[in-house]
């Protein structure tokens, strides 16, 4: 079936196995086409549940991050450090976000490779088989092909019944499975043929072959823009402050709310264009997968909120203390500055402190002693302030030096 592996391969050789066994399955394009929707993205879950949950961790923090984009505005550099602080202290990573955004979209396109060429990856045929095929049915009614070789496989595959003949004469070993085509009938719609857009134009026809064509692209991206809604809604519900109260004023002025706002009819608008220029059953595709995320979104916020709306009962719990402390310590400086109008103090230091307790113990010696002497009957003669110190003063009892002398340069009277 492949004659040289690709990189794609990793992703459309079991995507495809997966979609031809649900067609072999149920005989029905259509009803292969939304299980194989349904299944893609339960596959996709995993990433999707990563892309929401980092999604949601940075949404909650915007009110934090305009904070900081206002304390340093004047300071581009510290802003962009501050936030990175807050993103690592939260543990949040800058680039996850869009990273797993980022890849259902490469997925994606491998997918569109599985749809778009079903006699490779439905009725298991080598490309080129493939393009033998295509090359015979074109010979005999190149009137069916558009101009866009990129759906000749969708094409052809709806016509090999009519020219079983032809195909048996120009390829001997070809199946009989591959011989009876693949029907894209669902509910009398043709999931092979491209919607048409135009309706005032001369080719198109009143019937619901056309009605039901032309509402499918509509209504898949119409599922987009209700579904990137409730989105938008789930990730706002969890802004919460520093304090971890909810914060809709931020959520709604943020930058991610804005980006939302816009891509929430950008994608839709550009599903819808490329609806009318592809297949109608890769639109049917595209709807499931979107009915899958609009009820799976929902679920999903639910599980992380619940997560992070014990991260913030804490966060306010803490802040909520903080608070109380802050508030009882302001009430005990309320009430010594009440007790202390003029705010004098009394002098503390550790050196004052320790003078204060040896001048007690001294002054306790001193009375124990002169009442030991009373009782004994000795008298003590007391010295004087003068005298009970060097320098004559007994609170700065060094302040004149130890060898001070007050008679040194006094004059003295000689007796002839």
């Amino acid at each position: 079936m492949f004659l040289a592996f690709q990189l794609t391969d990793i992703i459309t050789v079991p995507f495809g196995w997966l979609l031809a066994q649900l067609y072999h399955l149920t005989n029905n394009y259509g009803v292969a086409m939304i299980l194989f929707g349904v299944l893609v993205q339960l596959i996709l879950m995993p990433i999707n549940a990563k892309s929401k949950k980092s999604t949601m961790k940075m949404s909650r923090l915007t009110p934090r991050i305009q904070e900081l984009q206002r304390k340093y505005a004047d300071d581009p550099q510290r802003q962009n450090q501050a936030v990175q602080e807050l993103y690592q202290q939260e543990g949040v990573s800058m680039g996850g976000g869009c990273l797993w955004m980022f890849v259902p979209l490469l997925i994606l396109w491998p997918l569109f490779a599985v749809i778009r060429q079903p006699i490779t990856y439905i009725l298991m045929e080598s490309s080129e088989v493939a393009e033998q095929i295509i090359n015979v049915i074109k010979e005999a009614a190149p009137e069916i092909f558009s101009g866009n070789s990129y759906y000749n496989q969708v094409i052809a595959a709806q016509a090999i019944p009519q020219f079983a003949a032809e195909l048996k004469a120009a390829i001997p070993g070809i199946s009989e499975t591959t011989l009876a085509g693949i029907n894209f009938n669902f509910l009398g719609v043709n999931l092979g043929t491209i919607p048409q857009f135009n309706v005032f134009s001369s080719s198109w026809v009143w019937d619901w072959a056309h009605i039901g064509a032309f509402l499918i692209p509509v209504v898949s991206a119409g599922s987009q823009v209700l579904q990137m809604w409730i989105s938008q809604k789930t990730n706002n519900s969890v802004v919460t402050n520093e304090k971890g109260i909810q914060d809709e004023e931020t959520a709604k002025s943020s930058q991610q709310n804005q980006s939302m706002q816009m891509m929430m009819w950008m994608m839709p608008l550009m599903s819808l264009w490329i609806g009318f220029t592809v297949s109608a059953g890769l639109s049917l595709y595209w709807f499931v997968g979107g009915v899958v995320r609009m009820i799976s979104d929902p679920i999903m916020t639910n599980h992380y909120r619940k997560i992070y709306d014990a991260e913030d009962a804490v966060r306010l719990q803490k802040a909520l203390e903080e608070e109380r402390l802050e508030a009882e310590k302001e009430r005990v400086r309320a009430e010594r500055r009440a007790a202390n109008p003029e705010g004098i103090t009394a002098n503390t230091s550790k050196k004052k402190l320790q003078k204060q307790q040896r001048e007690q113990e001294q002054a306790a010696k001193a009375a124990a002693a002169k009442e030991y002497a009373a009782r004994k009957g000795i008298v003590v003669e007391e010295a004087g302030e003068e005298s009970s110190c060097m320098s004559g003063i007994p609170s700065r009892p060094y302040c004149k030096g130890r060898n001070y002398d007050p008679n040194r340069y006094a004059s003295h009277s000689t007796e002839e």
